[in-house]
């Protein structure tokens, strides 16, 4: 299964307060044994909501919305795509993971990635069969950069 490993944010990471060069070691020791595990897919830090922007839908309309955004708990700081046996594994992974915001209490989200057979009939032959070429697209264009 695939899990979404989400960073929350916090006020200094929204501040832009950049981390030391202690954490940035113990973070990327981290991500070397999630690596050679077979476990990380993907993962970034995320600039603070100052720079960033939301698009609201209502209906038809969409309105773009300039951070910065409220609620600095609520923010995402950075996250990692993990391939794992089960949500278990995740967990163990996790309570491994460096204080990702040392001086301020922090907080790692885990969230399931949905797969083709979570969506049941909805997901026809013909929308599986776009889905796999979209993804081998994408894989296409990632090897081609």
């Amino acid at each position: 299964m695939k899990v979404m490993v989400i960073v929350k944010a916090t006020k200094n990471s929204e501040a832009g307060v950049m981390p030391s060069e202690e954490l940035l070691t113990a973070m990327g020791k981290y991500n070397e044994e999630l690596v050679k595990a077979g476990i990380m897919l993907a993962g970034d830090g995320l600039h603070p909501s100052t720079k960033g922007k939301r698009i609201q839908f209502s209906g038809s309309k969409r309105t773009v919305v300039d951070g910065p955004f409220t609620e600095a708990k609520e923010l995402i700081a950075g996250y990692w795509i993990w391939q794992v046996r089960s949500m278990e594994e995740a967990v163990e992974w996790a309570r491994r993971c460096p204080d990702p915001m040392p001086g301020e209490e922090a907080e790692l989200e885990l969230r399931p990635v949905f797969e083709a057979e979570d969506f049941g009939e909805a997901l026809t032959p013909e929308l599986r069969a776009q889905e796999d070429r979209l993804r081998a697209e994408v894989e296409r264009q990632r090897k081609g950069s």
